[in-house]
């Protein structure tokens, strides 16, 4: 799936987070919900699997965008 193929939900930028526009959330033309932001490491997530940090104020920012 690329980028384009998705509805951005926060974030004012370009998407790539070495120009400082992460951690974004992103929806699917299905409905589920992507997260782009910083590894975390605060455990190990099973095979297949990752851990992002996302700042309470973003997820506010996404679920505003989606009407929640």
């Amino acid at each position: 799936m690329a980028r384009e193929e998705l509805t951005r939900l926060t974030g004012t930028g370009n998407g790539e987070c070495n120009q400082n526009d992460c951690p974004n959330v992103y929806r699917t033309a299905s409905g589920s919900i992507i997260v782009q932001g910083d590894v975390s490491a605060a455990f190990q997530p099973p095979a297949g699997e990752g851990l992002v940090e996302i700042p309470e104020a973003v997820l506010r920012e996404a679920f505003r965008a989606l009407g929640w």
